[in-house]
């Protein structure tokens, strides 16, 4: 676990609620339910649902950490003294430390003047930092990034122009890598757009320095920048699209289908808080196998029927699809993809078989 600064109390407090996210959750939005590394709930006011994600344990890509909540609906995040001041109304700071210290059975502090609440953001890097690092990488053609997708059968890249190269990418070292650490590698860059197509934030996936697979190190794919509702864009948006949690399942389907775009949300969280573009008809959700997969796509479908939008679910065989394409080959994937697509859109896109 990475080393802790303690800079304040409201610091200690929101560390010592983040150790205890899931009785935090079960306490003050008791009308949730956990799923996977998530706690799901409607809102901060404890309403039935599932637009509010709750982080109970902290990822292992080292993307989120624990007690950092979402809501897909409304677009709010913070932490877990968030989610106390709002469920007990608190109106200071001060008192809704005191409430964490009541759950948390720790002694009163001395008398202090009353501040007013500040609500704290994601400990990610800014848009502004995402941008540098994408002006200074370099298109994917011929380089390392280029050599690691073919390690994963990912070889037709039409319309990825989202994906970049940098070729000594800063790594900050966990406490779980070695001592002796690398600080730079080659890395894959791919950029995070909003609807309009800015550059919100970026995702970095560090590479061995032959390219024939993800650097040797504690977490070889983080994400920084402005994430929610964005996410990494294949093509031009259109009627019919394609959406997933991460890039290398979107460039798995896109090896049998290249001309349909699609949307990398990140995590199982984002994919379910994705902005829809304006005229999308259909969107096929490529979940991954595992809880939080399914949870995104109950979120995604809950989200998209008010708008007129049908959700389709692609279902892989194995754990993702890059684990389909990998072990089957891109003739197989197409054909299980055919048993799952609109009659007209397998017939419109799956250039393979």
């Amino acid at each position: 676990m990475p080393t802790r600064i303690l800079s304040s109390p409201a610091s200690q407090i929101a560390f010592a609620l983040a150790d205890n996210a899931e009785a935090v959750c079960r306490h003050y939005l008791s009308k949730g339910r956990k799923e996977g590394r998530y706690w799901l709930v409607g809102d901060v006011r404890n309403t039935p649902g599932r637009s509010l994600y709750v982080r109970l344990s902290a990822s292992p890509d080292g993307r989120g950490a624990a007690g950092k909540w979402t809501d897909a609906q409304s677009g709010d995040h913070g932490d877990l003294l968030d989610i106390i001041a709002m469920a007990r109304n608190c109106r200071t700071l001060r008192e809704t430390l005191a409430e964490a210290r009541h759950f948390l059975r720790l002694p009163m502090p001395p008398t202090v003047a009353d501040a007013p609440l500040r609500r704290t953001k994601a400990p990610t890097g800014t848009p502004e930092a995402a941008r540098r690092l994408h002006a200074g990488s370099k298109p994917i053609a011929a380089s390392l990034a280029r050599t690691y997708l073919a390690s994963r059968h990912i070889t037709d890249l039409t319309g990825c122009e989202a994906l970049r190269f940098h070729a000594s990418c800063w790594y900050r070292a966990s406490d779980e890598d070695e001592p002796d650490v690398r600080a730079t590698w080659p890395a894959m860059i791919a950029a995070v757009t909003d609807l309009d197509g800015s550059i919100t934030g970026v995702h970095r996936t560090w590479l061995a320095f032959d390219g024939s697979a993800k650097a040797p190190i504690a977490y070889p794919r983080r994400a920084m920048g402005d994430l929610l509702g964005n996410g990494v864009r294949f093509g031009r948006a259109g009627a019919v699209m394609m959406a997933g949690e991460g890039i290398e399942t979107l460039l798995s389907l896109r090896q049998a289908m290249p001309m349909m775009p699609g949307i990398a949300g990140l995590s199982a969280a984002h994919l379910g808080a994705i902005l829809f573009p304006a005229g999308l008809k259909r969107l096929y959700a490529a979940r991954d196998d595992d809880p939080a997969g399914a949870g995104a796509l109950k979120t995604l479908t809950e989200r998209a029927i008010p708008a007129g939008i049908e959700v389709v679910p692609l279902e892989p065989r194995l754990g993702d699809f890059n684990d389909d394409l990998m072990a089957f080959g891109r003739e197989r994937l197409a054909a299980g993809l055919r048993a799952q697509l609109r009659a007209g859109d397998a017939a419109q896109f799956l250039t393979v078989g």
